[in-house]
């Protein structure tokens, strides 16, 4: 018998508040755990491809992704959750410029 896997479920602004820390003597006290979000939930959330993704996040247009191990790689939620306010904030105002192809031959 083999077991499937479940999908996390997204997670929700309410469910990702901002971190508040507090600094006593050199230790944090009240430091609340952020929630992290996998490539795979990043892409079910966003509707772009993989290499989309990782360019956005090349060119700054993304928040920067941390690697937890080798190979995986995370992204803080609110983070994520704040991008996504900004994206509705600019409206059309973020399509990039068209034009930028080869010119038509002239006949």
């Amino acid at each position: 018998m083999t077991k499937v896997a479940e999908k996390q479920p997204l997670v929700t602004e309410a469910e990702a508040p901002a971190a508040e820390v507090n600094v006593d003597g050199g230790r944090a006290t009240g430091m609340q755990p952020r929630a992290m979000m996998t490539l795979e939930q990043i892409l079910a959330l966003i509707p772009v491809s993989r290499t989309t993704l990782f360019r956005m996040e090349s060119e700054g247009r993304f928040p920067k992704g941390v690697y937890i191990s080798g190979n995986r790689k995370i992204w803080f939620a609110d983070e994520v959750i704040g991008w996504q306010n900004a994206v509705k904030l600019k409206g059309s105002r973020n399509r990039p410029p068209r034009g930028g192809g080869r010119p038509r031959s002239q006949n």
